[in-house]
Parts: structure tokens; sequence; C-alpha cells
């Protein structure tokens, strides 16, 4: 079909539903379970169905061609074909990073991103590393002219891979940051790293993210442009680094965003025909110790969505990083992460498969104001202001602590369906999460130390009527570390009593009309028998007599603090 300029038409005249259709046919379902009242106006599905970022950001669960009225269109990606697979190799002994690296480069690895102190014997770990095929992105912190000296007096007269990068930090001293730069021209390759994970690390948001990069990005412009480089020049030296979580969406606009943000920055300083560098960087807050195996979905998630934002360069975070320093299969499930998704999957070989789509295009235009906002209130003429930084990270912590802690936010195996029994893989120590404040922090470190007491899960009646309540009370106790003993069906306070072992604390699981007929007397007939707490699985008022029972847990408790009282009352 054609439209009336000859326009293709992908969708049949029938096929024309209009918003109020959307709302009647989703109004139905949310009735049915009974998250939407029978009274309820059918537009109020879109409120019951948008979530917020931590931004405050709201994503609606229907984008439509009204979506994109008035958007702007920069930023989309312009990386054609595969993307760079770029390693971590991270601090440690030369000679193991050595052979780590260049298994890495055997398995498909196209770069590699190399952390390195002062004192790094840069022969030895870069021993066999062709320098004029695989890309070296340095990573040095303080050290950072002392190393990109040192690289390049190993490098010798080596023509250098096109990507390769001094890696002189956004936040060097500005002595350093021209010296790097200089270098980096000389050689005619990438100079310095605005190195966003570092604030995402910390826990910011997205905009938080955004921010930070154009103001330490900015700062890096004025540096380099007082030392005598000019800004054309300059721009032409940098590479942007951000994260990307399993959050996808956000994640996908997010790189979209960042690209039409620098090229503002870049409009104003007078510089044109430079694209943004993009490298992406898997999440590692998203990460979990528990249930490890989980971080490998995490991950390709996350290089999915940094993939269709167009990132120039893609590194995965190994799946075991959090134990300790990764592992070869750690390390060969994050390569062939890429590999799935450019060689199987064909992620890299559709230009912008984000591009038009509705609710893609108007969260990366929120996101971008959101970013550009945040770059007003950091930029400073001597770079991002770091008080105003730590009072925005802060309030996000804090917004997404209370989120995790009630569950709003999930951490599969973490704060739900943990795994109590499970025996994590043995990992050698290293300082690669130093800085890393992980989503579930909380909830590791209660994992980490488990009471030695355990909850007497008290199961009202047959078996039908107690599973629900039971399976997410227990689940509920074990991302706290907490063990249960179940009492199995029973059918009245005797057999429960005689089902009990003496434990402290007591959890009661069984159906309302269970609670209504027999639940108080059951917590009676506990207390008698030895237990100096009783906790209901559902409303406190469920056994008709508030005092029946210490505590209660249900659907949208605060999952930290029930936990933290519960360990408490073990102790």
């Amino acid at each position: 079909m054609t439209g009336p300029e000859g326009a293709l038409e992908l969708a049949h005249a029938d096929d024309a539903w209009t918003r109020a259709d959307w709302e009647k046919a989703t109004a139905a379902v949310l009735r049915k379970s009974r998250r939407l009242r029978e009274d309820d106006p059918d537009s109020l599905v879109w409120e019951k169905l948008t979530r917020r970022t931590l931004d405050g950001i709201e994503i609606t669960p229907l984008g439509t061609p009204a979506s994109l009225e008035g958007l702007e269109t920069a930023g989309r990606p312009a990386r054609a074909g595969d993307w760079d697979v770029r390693a971590l190799v991270e601090a440690g002994p030369e000679k193991q990073l050595n052979e780590a690296a260049l298994v890495d480069l055997e398995g498909g690895v196209t770069s590699l991103w190399v952390q390195a102190g002062g004192g790094t014997d840069l022969a030895v770990l870069l021993e066999g590393v062709l320098l004029d095929l695989a890309p070296v992105v340095l990573d040095a912190g303080t050290a950072a002219r002392e190393v990109a000296e040192a690289f390049l007096a190993h490098a010798g007269d080596t023509d250098l891979a096109a990507g390769t990068n001094l890696g002189a930090p956004a936040t060097a001293d500005a002595e350093t940051l021209a010296t790097v730069a200089r270098l980096a021209r000389e050689r005619s390759v990438l100079g310095v790293v605005v190195d966003g994970t570092r604030v995402h690390d910390r826990g910011a948001s997205d905009a938080t993210e955004l921010g930070w990069v154009l103001a330490a990005g900015v700062r890096v412009l004025r540096v380099l442009e007082e030392a005598g480089i000019p800004a054309a020049d300059a721009a032409g030296l940098v590479e942007l680094r951000l994260a990307v979580t399993d959050d996808q969406f956000s994640s996908i606009a997010k790189l979209r965003a960042v690209r039409r943000l620098w090229a503002r920055v870049l409009e104003l300083s007078d510089v044109r025909g430079v694209e943004a560098r993009v490298h992406a960087v898997t999440s590692r807050p998203m990460m979990s110790a528990y249930d490890p195996y989980n971080n490998m979905l995490r991950t390709t998630v996350a290089a999915f969505a940094a993939g269709v934002g167009g990132a120039d360069s893609v590194t995965v975070v190994p799946f075991d990083a959090p134990l300790g320093r990764p592992e070869a299969l750690g390390r060969r499930i994050a390569r062939n992460t890429h590999h799935l998704l450019i060689d199987e999957s064909h992620v890299a070989h559709v230009a912008d498969p984000a591009g038009g789509a509705y609710a893609v295009e108007e969260l990366t235009d929120r996101l971008a104001r959101a970013g550009w906002e945040v770059l007003g209130r950091l930029d400073t003429p001597d770079g991002p202001d770091a008080a105003a930084l730590d009072g925005l990270v802060a309030a996000t912590v804090e917004q997404r602590d209370r989120e995790v802690a009630t569950r709003k936010r999930p951490i599969t195996g973490l704060t739900e369906f943990p795994n109590l029994a499970e025996e994590l893989p043995a990992r050698e120590p290293y300082d690669g999460w130093q800085g890393v404040r992980a989503y579930g922090q909380a909830f590791e470190a209660m994992r980490s130390a488990p009471p030695a007491a355990r909850v007497f899960l008290a199961t009202l009646g047959p078996v039908a009527q107690h599973t629900a309540r039971a399976t997410f009370a227990s689940n509920l106790l074990a991302a706290g570390g907490i063990a249960v003993d179940v009492a199995g069906p029973t059918a009245g306070p005797e057999e429960l009593v005689a089902a009990y072992s003496g434990q402290s604390v007591v959890c009661l699981a069984g159906s309302d009309p269970t609670y209504e007929e027999w639940g108080a007397a059951a917590a009676a007939a506990l207390r008698e028998a030895g237990a100096t707490r009783v906790i209901i699985a559902g409303k406190p008022t469920a056994l008709g007599d508030e005092q029946s029972a210490d505590d209660d847990c249900a659907m949208g408790v605060d999952a930290l603090a029930f936990l933290t009282r519960t360990r408490e009352a073990l102790a």
C-alpha cells in the first residue's frame, strides 16, 4: 500500500488503533489481574504501567508517532559494522596479565584496555602484542604521563593502530593533560579518556553520568586550548567512556544522548566534523557476587544495548569479577558474548536499530535534556563541581537503595529467589572492585555473614493453603541469609507445635481463612512452646488481633529493614 504522497504504508488501514483502543484493551487485562478497579477510568492504565527512572524520567508503555513531535534527532550512531571488542587487562603481575591478554586477542578481542602503574613493566605485559594491529588504551591514573612515555618507548617506531589511546584521565592536572595530548598528536593517536564509569560506579544516575562526562570533557577542551592545542584538534584526541546496564532501553538512550550532547558542546566550541568516540563498559554495580552466573545474562543485555546504541568500542566485564580476579572462563564468556551478538545475532550489521522507535527516541530526548541540566549544575572553569556531584550521587544512591530495599528494583539471585545452598566459585583477591557501590551491597553484606539460628516457618493448613505465602516468606528470609525449618502440612496448633523444635523466631504462613480460624491460637501456642518473636506472612491484622504477631511481611515490605530486625532477633 502507498499513502497519499506515495509513502509506503506498512500497516493495514484496519490496524490503525487509537490511543483509546489501546487503553480499553489494556484496562481489561489490568482489571482481571486486579491492578485496576472496575470503577477506574481506562485512561488510568498509563499511570499504572508508566515507570520512572532514577532521574524522574517517565517511560510510558506505549509509544506513538506523537511521541516524536518536536524532538531533535541528533546523536544517531555513526559506527558502521562491527564494534571494537575491547578486553580489560586489570593491574596485576605482568606475566600473568600478558598471558591473559594474548589469549583474549587470539579469542577475537580487537583492542586492550590496560590498567598500569608507574612501576608496570610494559615490555613484559605487552610482549607479543602487535601494536600496529591491536589498539591499546592506557589507564594509569595519576601516573598517566609516566606510563604514556613508557608505552611510546616500548612501541618505538611502530605505526600504532588507530584507536590507540595514551589515556590521560580528564581529571588529570593541566600539565599532564597537555603533555600527554602533545605526545598523542605526535603519534597520531588518541590521548584523553573522559571516564563516566567512575561516577557510575559510585552510584550516579544516567543523567548525572552524562552531565559529568560533558563537564569533564569541556574542562579537557579548555585546558588543551590554553596549552595551545586548537579545540578541533583537542576534540579529536578525546574518547568518552560510559557504563551500560541491563536496563537496555535507558542504556541505548544514554549512548545516543551522549553523542547529541557532545556534538552540541563541540558546536558551541566552533568545532565541526568531529564525531564522538564512545567506549561502553558493562556496569559493575549491577553485578552480584551471589548467584554470579546471572551476571552473564546481565552483561549480555548490556552489551546488546551498547551495540544498538552505537558504541564504537565495548567492554564486557567478566561475570566472576565481583568475586575476585576473573579467571579464564569468565574472560572467555565475556569475549564470546561479543561474538554471539555480532556474528550470530547480527546486531552490528543493522544501521541504527533503535532509530525511529518512538519510546527510544523520546527517552533519548528526555535523557539528553536531563544530562544538559546536570552539566549546568556541575560545570565550573576548573572542571566538574565535586560538591555538586556528591550531592547528586548521594540523592540517587538513597533513592536506589530504597527501591532495592522494597524490591521495586529486584536483583535476581540476591534480593529475589536467592539460593542459600550455592557454593561460590573461588577467585584470587584483587583490587578491581574498589570504588564500586553494588546495587545490592546491603543484601550481599547480610549474605556474607548469615546467622547461625534458623527461623521456624510455621505453615498453617494443607500444602495448597500455605504454599504461596510460605514460598514468599522463605525467599524473603533467604535474601537476608536466613535459613528456615518448615513445619509442613498441619491441621491445627497441636500439629504445629509438634513440628516446632525451639527456634526463637517463627513465621506464620497460611491462607486468610486459616489465619482467621486458628492463626491466633497457633501464635499463642508457639509462644508458650518457647518462641520469643512471631512474624506473620501477610497483613498484620490477618490474625484478628494485632498483638498476636510482633512483625509482618508482605509484598511491598521494606525487605532490608524487615531482615535487619529479624536478624537482630536471631542473634
